[in-house]
C-alpha cells in the first residue's frame, strides 16, 4: 500500500501513472455468516430487502446492561455441524471455517483445492475464542467445575479462527491475524492483495471473523457507545452502534490465473491504504484526517480520482462522533459529491462485527458492483443536518465504476479498500 502524502496535507493527491501496470487482483468467491443468516445469498437477501438484522438475542442474558439487542447468527444447518471438527471450534472459528468453505465452493474450486497451492489466510479478529474462555471463568467462578478443560483455553486466542480454517482446508501458505480493532478485516484483506500481488500466495482466503461475548458487550455498554435501538448511521437522531457477530470470506487470486482456470470474475480489488489518526485512543480525530490520508492512499495506488467513486460502503457505526469524523473525510476527498454519492452503511443490518465488520462490508461492496444495484439503508428517518448524505432508501439501480470500502478503528487505526467491477479497467 503506497502513495505517501504529509500527516498535515488534507488533500487529495493527483494521482499520476504507476511506472509498472500492477498485478490485477480479482474476488472469484465469496462467503459470509451473519445475523441474516449461514451464506452469501442470506446476507444479499437481507440487505436488498433494507431489513435489519439487530434485535433481541439469546447468546448470553443482557438484562444488566443498559442495552439488550444484537445481531446474532442463528442456529447452523445440521450439514455444518457434521464437519469434522466442529465440536472442538469456538463459536468465531465456525463462523470462519463456514465463510471459508463456501468462499472456496463460490470461486468453483473444490473444498481440497487450498492443499498445495500456496494458499495464505489472512483474517481480521478481535474476540477469537472470548466466549467459551468467559464460560469457562463463569464454571469456575460458580463452583460447577470441578476440572479445567483445556479446550476452551486452547481456543482463546485472537488468531484462532485463521488457524482453524488454514487446518479445514489445507492452506499450506502464510496464516496471518490483524488485530486493528474495527479496521481489522479491512487491513487483512490489503495484506491478502499484497501478498497476491508479490507472489507470495497463488490464493488467499482474506476475511475475518469475530463472535459476540460479554466482555466486549459490556465494554461498548459502560463507553455508553450503544443504542436501545439499532444503529441509524447518520440519522439526525442517532445514539450508538448495535453490536452483530459473524465472518465473512473472500478468495483472491491473480486476474490472469483466475480467467485461466475459467473462473467467474466477481470484481476486483484495485488498492488498499492505511493510516492512523495519532489522535485519541477511542475518539477520532474530528477533521477525519487519517481517513483522508487513507482513502488518498487507496486512490493514488489504485489510479483512481474522486470523481470515479460512485458508491462509498461507509464505517457509520452510528455513534454521534464517528459519523461526523467520518463525513468530515468524505466531504474532503468528495467535495461538492459528497451529498450525491450513494453510501451503504451495512452496519444498519447486521450489526458491528469488529474485527469482522471490514470484512463483511468488503463482501457487501462486492455484492452491490456485480448487481449494479444500491442496498437501501435501513432505519428511516431524516439524516443529520449538518451531514448531507445519501442514504438510499430502497434498493435501486445504479452505475457503480469504482467503490470505496471504509473502515475507521478504536486507537484512530484506519483501512480502506478500492474495488471496482469485474469488467473495468483498475488504472487509467
Amino acid at each position: 500500500m503506497r502513495g505517501i502524502i504529509s500527516p498535515h496535507d488534507t488533500r487529495v493527491p493527483r494521482v499520476s501513472p504507476p511506472a509498472a501496470r500492477p498485478v490485477r487482483v480479482a474476488v472469484t468467491g465469496l462467503g459470509a455468516v451473519t445475523g441474516f443468516g449461514w451464506g452469501v445469498d442470506a446476507l444479499a437477501a437481507g440487505l436488498a430487502s433494507g431489513r435489519s438484522a439487530i434485535g433481541p438475542f439469546d447468546l448470553f442474558d443482557a438484562a444488566r446492561y443498559a442495552t439488550q439487542i444484537a445481531a446474532q447468527v442463528p442456529a447452523p444447518p445440521a450439514s455444518l455441524r457434521r464437519l469434522p471438527g466442529w465440536a472442538a471450534w469456538s463459536r468465531a472459528d465456525r463462523f470462519g471455517v463456514a465463510a471459508a468453505r463456501e468462499a472456496i465452493a463460490s470461486a468453483g474450486l473444490p473444498f481440497d483445492a487450498a492443499t498445495g497451492r500456496g494458499t495464505g489466510v489472512f483474517f481480521g479478529g478481535s474476540t477469537g475464542g472470548l466466549l467459551e474462555s468467559e464460560r469457562l471463568y463463569e464454571a469456575h467462578r460458580d463452583g460447577t467445575l470441578a476440572r479445567a478443560p483445556r479446550g476452551p483455553i486452547r481456543r482463546h486466542p485472537v488468531q484462532r479462527p485463521a488457524e482453524a480454517v488454514a487446518r479445514a482446508l489445507g492452506a499450506d501458505g502464510p496464516v496471518e491475524t490483524v488485530c486493528s480493532a474495527c479496521a481489522s478485516g479491512t487491513l487483512a484483506i490489503a495484506a491478502a492483495l499484497d501478498a497476491v500481488r508479490q507472489g507470495e500466495v497463488r490464493l488467499a482466503l482474506a476475511g475475518g471473523a469475530d463472535s459476540l461475548a460479554r466482555v466486549t458487550y459490556g465494554g461498548f455498554n459502560a463507553l455508553r457507545a450503544v443504542d436501545a435501538r439499532p444503529c441509524r448511521p447518520f440519522r439526525g437522531d442517532r445514539a450508538g452502534m448495535s453490536l452483530g457477530e459473524g465472518a465473512a470470506v473472500l478468495v483472491l487470486e491473480r486476474r490472469d490465473a483466475a480467467e485461466t482456470r475459467g473462473a467467474t470474475i466477481l470484481a476486483e480489488i484495485l488498492a488498499g491504504g492505511a493510516s492512523a489518526d495519532a489522535h485519541h485512543m477511542t475518539a477520532p480525530d474530528p477533521r477525519g484526517l487519517g481517513a483522508v490520508r487513507a482513502i488518498a492512499r487507496a486512490l493514488e495506488e489504485g489510479g483512481r480520482s474522486p470523481s470515479d467513486i460512485d458508491l462509498v460502503n461507509t464505517h457509520g457505526t452510528g455513534t454521534p462522533l464517528n459519523d461526523r469524523a467520518e463525513y468530515a473525510a468524505l466531504r474532503s476527498v468528495l467535495q461538492e459529491r459528497a451529498p450525491v454519492v450513494p453510501l451503504a452503511v451495512s452496519k444498519g443490518s447486521v450489526g458491528h462485527l469488529l474485527g469482522g465488520a471490514g470484512a463483511v462490508e468488503a463482501v457487501a461492496t462486492v455484492l452491490a458492483l456485480r448487481s449494479q444495484r444500491l442496498q437501501p439503508v435501513p432505519g428511516g428517518g431524516e439524516h443529520d443536518p449538518e451531514m448531507p448524505v445519501r442514504l438510499p432508501a430502497r434498493e435501486e439501480g445504479a452505475r457503480i465504476s469504482a467503490a470505496l470500502s471504509i473502515n475507521l478503528g478504536f486507537g484512530g487505526v484506519n483501512g480502506v479498500l478500492l474495488l471496482a467491477p469485474a469488467g473495468e479497467t483498475p488504472v487509467r
